[in-house]
């Protein structure tokens, strides 16, 4: 492979002076002095059969090597070889093979190598220097060749050789390798301080590579250059092809430019260095505060100071952002505060020329600090000129300046479009008006509110709100009529009939049906007009079907007022026909509370007519004030059995959480009215309907006032009832409860017989409990290993156990030889140690309820007759 490159490049045409060339090569042929030993006769004689071989010639130049490797440890006398043997031998096979790239590559190689210690001024660095040329007459268009003699030529120093060799390195070389040429002729030329030759050479590169365009920037800026360099940002930032290396975006490249044509407006001087700026404040709008600071300073910079100052009030007379404005400001203001100090520091102000100037910059900078508000204001406007509440701060902002005043007020509402306006535009042409006002011009502000009501609003309330203002106004000044003409005058019907909701219709056509302007419309007429005009007006309003439930109940309440209550009646009923619930239990309540108060038992029927019908469509949510002051009608005007009846009513048309109240109620009255005794339906009703929480503090006051009635029995199967519905460990109130009645009323088979219940209980919560941990447990243990689940079958097999043999211990009676125990208490408290010591003396009068089997047992004592006494309250 080798061999066929060699004859590939063999084959190259020479270059054109290669006639020259080959005669010096045959004369320096001629003068070679071969110095051969015995181990070179096998190569020799293999040269002779092979001269064009290039694998021979390296074999024997590898072979030349390793002699001279070993004599390097011999004396300098006793060598027989040196480096000129090899270079011998390679120009010998040089003479044979001048197309030889990799002959010329090594032998190069060597004698740069041996060059490397020696002096670069010596007469054997132009021998190198030499056979690199002889070297390029065959090997130009090898770019390793000429990138090793340029290397070698730039350490030498020889700038004029040096890039007059790089210029033939260009010409002889194909463009698509001049990168790698480039690359060392630009490291070159930067090297020494020949600027102009360093630009030329620049401009040639960039017409290959216009990218690094950048580069050739910041060697411009770095050697002073600085109007070239202003003119290749200007190409940068024109040209749309050109995309920076480093990233940067054209912004960036603009913003660099406008830098350095500010910072050095003396060493860039171009003619047209405003007119860049300029135009990339209109190419870059959201960052028009920055470039108009560039475009200041560059006029500080040129001491062109009333020139900076005139960009800087343009400058915040066209930013459109805070931002901006405020960079701008800050920079004026710094420039101003420059001038004052550094005339303070160079003159003495002695001369009253000098004492007028300084006072102008003074008076300059205090207005300009003055106007900071003002100028903000006008930022914020031209974002969006349609801004209420900005043109309102504006006018307060020129509350020292009437005229001013008036001017922004008139040009804020030929500005502001009423369909974009961002606020209360009413309230703009309201304040306006009041200002008017304020100083005495009624005239001017009944004009500027007559013309606001023509304004196109995009809701009808602003419109009504400037109608209820302009009649407001007439009242504080004493118009009491005028307001209501206006409102009057509002409130008129259009000819054609409009839909309130069609926004298609200008809202002027739609404000009749404005609520908010019939609202002040009737309560002016309320005040000032008459019985017949309030009452059209609360009618117009009805008929127009634009009422709330509160126009109806202050309507009835005027009727009311002025003595018209039947009237009044009709317009809650009115009011009724036109909402539904819930919207109308206001109307209903108060409705039923006045008829009440006006008839009280008089229209008794009438009265249970309107209950009923309220009550039909009532939602539960909102019956039960109704069905207590239905109860209540009954009880005080009507029939206690109907009331009972209303009480019944509502415990089951009430919602859940409200049932036990009503409850309490119904016991309560039905207790009032026909004792207690009568109550016992009402609890099992209670007990039967309310949920576990309600009837177990039902089932407390039930056997509470059985034990008061002397039911002793009654209240015991009570407590045993409900104690299904607790268990023991939660509801402790009411097993303290039974205890204590036990202990008061019962005996000892009454207590064991509570206990009893209290442990089977307490047991079967427990089972309930533990069968649900038992089934979690059964589904975690099957995925677990065995030894798990036969932990788990052994722990389950002993709860079993325990739950049997609990109600087989509860069953097992004392021994008849023992002591018995009386009482058994589950707490210790002194009071229980007094009532279990009089306990266990016998009383004479207990009453024995056993059967009579258990009488004639020999073992317990004949009992007692009982006294016809006790059973006296029990029929």
């Amino acid at each position: 492979m080798a061999v066929s490159n060699e004859s590939s490049e063999s084959s190259k045409p020479p270059a054109p002076n290669a006639t020259t060339s080959t005669s010096k090569l045959e004369t320096k042929k001629s003068q070679l002095t071969i110095n051969i030993i015995a181990d070179d006769l096998p190569y020799e004689e293999e040269l002779i059969r092979n001269p064009f071989s290039v694998k021979h010639w390296l074999r024997y130049i590898e072979h030349k090597k390793s002699c001279i490797k070993e004599e390097l440890e011999l004396p300098l006398e006793k060598r027989k070889f040196s480096d000129k043997d090899l270079h011998y031998l390679y120009e010998r096979a040089l003479l044979q093979m001048p197309m030889s790239y990799k002959l010329w590559s090594q032998y190069l190689k060597l004698r740069l190598l041996a060059m490397k210690d020696s002096c670069l001024a010596s007469p054997a660095a132009e021998s190198v220097n030499n056979t690199f040329e002889r070297c390029l007459v065959f090997m130009h268009r090898m770019p390793r060749i000429w990138l090793l003699y340029l290397q070698f030529l730039m350490d030498q120093q020889k700038i004029t050789r040096t890039r007059k060799t790089f210029d033939r390195a260009l010409c002889a070389l194909p463009i698509t390798q001049h990168d790698r040429v480039w690359d060392l002729y630009l490291k070159f030329v930067m090297m020494h301080d020949i600027p102009e030759t360093a630009v030329r050479v620049w401009r040639r590169y960039l017409k290959l590579k216009p990218e690094d365009t950048e580069d050739y920037i910041n060697y411009l800026v770095a050697q002073g250059r600085l109007q070239e360099a202003a003119r290749q940002y200007e190409w940068c930032v024109n040209t749309d092809a050109f995309a920076s290396k480093y990233g940067k975006s054209k912004y960036q490249l603009w913003s660099e430019l406008c830098d350095l044509l500010s910072n050095n407006p003396e060493e860039t001087s171009l003619h047209n260095a405003e007119a860049i700026m300029r135009h990339g404040l209109q190419r870059y709008v959201d960052q028009t505060g920055r470039l108009w600071n560039c475009l200041a300073q560059y006029y500080i910079k040129s001491a062109l100071f009333e020139r900076a100052r005139d960009v800087y009030e343009e400058a915040m007379r066209s930013v459109m952002t805070v931002r901006d404005f405020t960079q701008v400001f800050d920079a004026y203001a710094q420039f101003e505060e420059l001038l004052l100090s550094k005339q303070m520091e160079d003159a003495k102000l002695d001369d009253q020329l000098q004492q007028d100037d300084f006072n102008l910059r003074l008076a300059r900078y205090e207005d300009l600090i003055e106007r900071r508000a003002l100028l903000l204001n006008s930022v914020m406007l031209r974002q969006n000129p349609h801004n209420v509440i900005e043109w309102q701060k504006r006018v307060s902002l020129y509350a020292s300046k009437p005229k001013m005043v008036v001017t922004t007020y008139m040009e804020a509402v030929k500005t502001i479009d009423p369909k974009q306006a961002a606020g209360k535009l009413w309230q703009l042409w309201v304040d306006f008006a009041c200002f008017y006002e304020n100083n005495g011009q009624l005239k001017d502000a009944r004009l500027i509110l007559e013309k606001a009501t023509q304004v196109a609003y995009v809701k009808v309330d602003d419109l009504a709100s400037v109608w209820c203002e302009w009649a407001e106004m007439e009242l504080r000044n004493d118009n009491e009529k005028q307001a209501l003409q206006l409102l009057k005058r509002a409130t008129a019907i259009p000819g054609a009939r409009v839909d309130y909701h069609d926004e298609s219709e200008t809202v002027q056509r739609r404000l009749h049906k404005c609520l908010k302007l019939w609202s002040l419309y009737a309560d002016l007429e309320e005040s000032l007009g008459t019985f017949q005009s309030c009452k059209a007006v609360y009618d117009r309003i009805i008929d127009l079907r634009i009422a709330t439930p509160q126009i109806i109940i202050n309507y009835g309440m005027f009727l009311q007022e002025n003595n018209y209550f039947e009237e009044a009646f009709k317009a809650y009923e009115k009011g009724i026909a036109l909402f539904k619930w819930p919207y109308v239990y206001d109307i209903w309540n108060t409705y039923l509370t006045k008829f009440l108060e006006r008839y009280k038992g008089s229209k008794i029927e009438r009265a249970r007519d309107l209950f009923e019908q309220c009550l039909e469509k009532c939602p539960a949510k909102y019956c039960k004030a109704l069905y207590l002051l239905y109860a209540n009608m009954e009880e005080q005007h009507g029939l206690a059995r109907h009331a009972l009846q209303v009480y019944s009513r509502a415990t089951k048309s009430v919602p859940p959480d409200q049932k036990l109240e009503l409850y309490n109620v119904y016991i309560q009255h039905a207790s009032q009215l026909h004792g207690i005794a009568k109550t016992r339906a009402i609890y099992q009703e209670a007990i039967e309907e309310l949920p576990d929480v309600g009837a177990r503090e039902m089932c407390m006051r039930f056997a509470e006032t059985e034990r008061l009635l002397g039911e002793i029995d009654r209240a015991r199967e009570i407590f045993v009832y409900a104690s299904e519905l607790c268990d023991p460990r939660v509801t402790k109130e009411f097993w303290d409860k039974w205890t204590d009645f036990e202990v008061q009323h019962g005996n000892e088979d009454t207590m064991r017989e509570l206990l009893r219940i209290r442990r089977s209980l307490q047991a079967k919560y427990s089972t309930q409990i533990n069968q649900m941990s038992a089934q979690m447990l059964s589904s975690a243990a099957a995925a677990s290993t065995p030894a798990a689940a036969a932990s788990a079958d052994s722990m389950q097999a002993l709860e079993a156990r325990t739950a049997a043999a609990a109600p087989s211990a509860a069953a097992v009676t004392q021994p008849p030889g023992e002591a018995r125990i009386l009482f058994v208490r589950s707490d210790t408290s002194a009071r229980d140690e007094e009532v279990a010591a009089a306990a266990r003396v016998p009383n004479p009068e207990e009453i024995n309820l056993d059967d009579e089997e258990e009488e004639e047992e020999e073992d317990l004592p004949q009992p007692k007759a009982v006294p016809s006494e006790v059973f006296a309250g029990l029929k």
